[in-house]
């Protein structure tokens, strides 16, 4: 059976989706079995497999519902932001300690070195989140808030990195003062204004 008694296809599956995320954040894509999260999810392993063909199909899958998503979070929290403001908002995020699902892209990521399977969808799925990045960054270049200079899949490369990082540099590993860690964020930002902006906001003459 693909489904839990009196509960739908969809709901069984998110169920699954939520205890893949959970396991594989736990116990890592190598030490979990596919008998786990189907106990986990309450469901056996032959409903698992009718909605999910492969562990690394569901791993990814479990990260694109339930992974790190700081930018629709903060999106749906203040709708209001600028693109400059919801960078810098996520900036500030990104040195603090996460839930435990927030460490899933770790997994997804080590994964994917030794494993093909996994590698073919978190291609995919770094390409999406890449990919609405530089779109962020040319609404911003559009609305005047970001160099008009600077190349949109550099920028969300560069963003990526800076994610994926703090991911893995866990504050318990090495941490950084909030206000220096603030300040940096604000220079870089200014880094990236239009010229002009540059000048106006420093009170230079035009």
């Amino acid at each position: 059976m693909g489904r839990i008694a009196g509960v739908t296809a969809a709901e069984t599956r998110e169920r699954l989706l939520r205890a893949a995320a959970d396991v594989f954040a736990a116990r890592g894509y190598d030490g979990t079995r596919v008998a786990d999260i189907a106990a986990a999810a309450g469901v056996s392993n032959g409903a698992l497999y009718a909605h999910f063909g492969s562990k690394a199909e569901l791993l990814v899958a479990a990260l694109r519902a339930h992974g790190p998503s700081l930018l629709a979070d903060l999106l749906a929290a203040e709708p209001g932001l600028s693109v400059t403001e919801l960078l810098v908002a996520i900036g500030r995020r990104l040195p603090r300690r996460r839930e435990t699902r927030g460490y899933l892209i770790v997994e997804a990521l080590v994964a994917a070195r030794r494993d093909e399977d996994v590698a073919r969808p978190m291609r995919d799925y770094i390409d999406e989140r890449s990919g609405w990045l530089a779109g962020l960054v040319r609404v911003a270049q559009a609305g005047g808030e970001l160099d008009p200079a600077l190349a949109p899949g550099a920028f969300a490369h560069f963003c990526l990195l800076l994610a994926m990082g703090s991911a893995l540099v866990t504050p318990d590993l090495h941490s950084v003062d909030d206000a220096e860690w603030n300040a940096l964020l604000a220079r870089v930002v200014a880094a990236l204004i239009p010229p002009e902006d540059t000048t106006a906001q420093s009170g230079a003459p035009q």
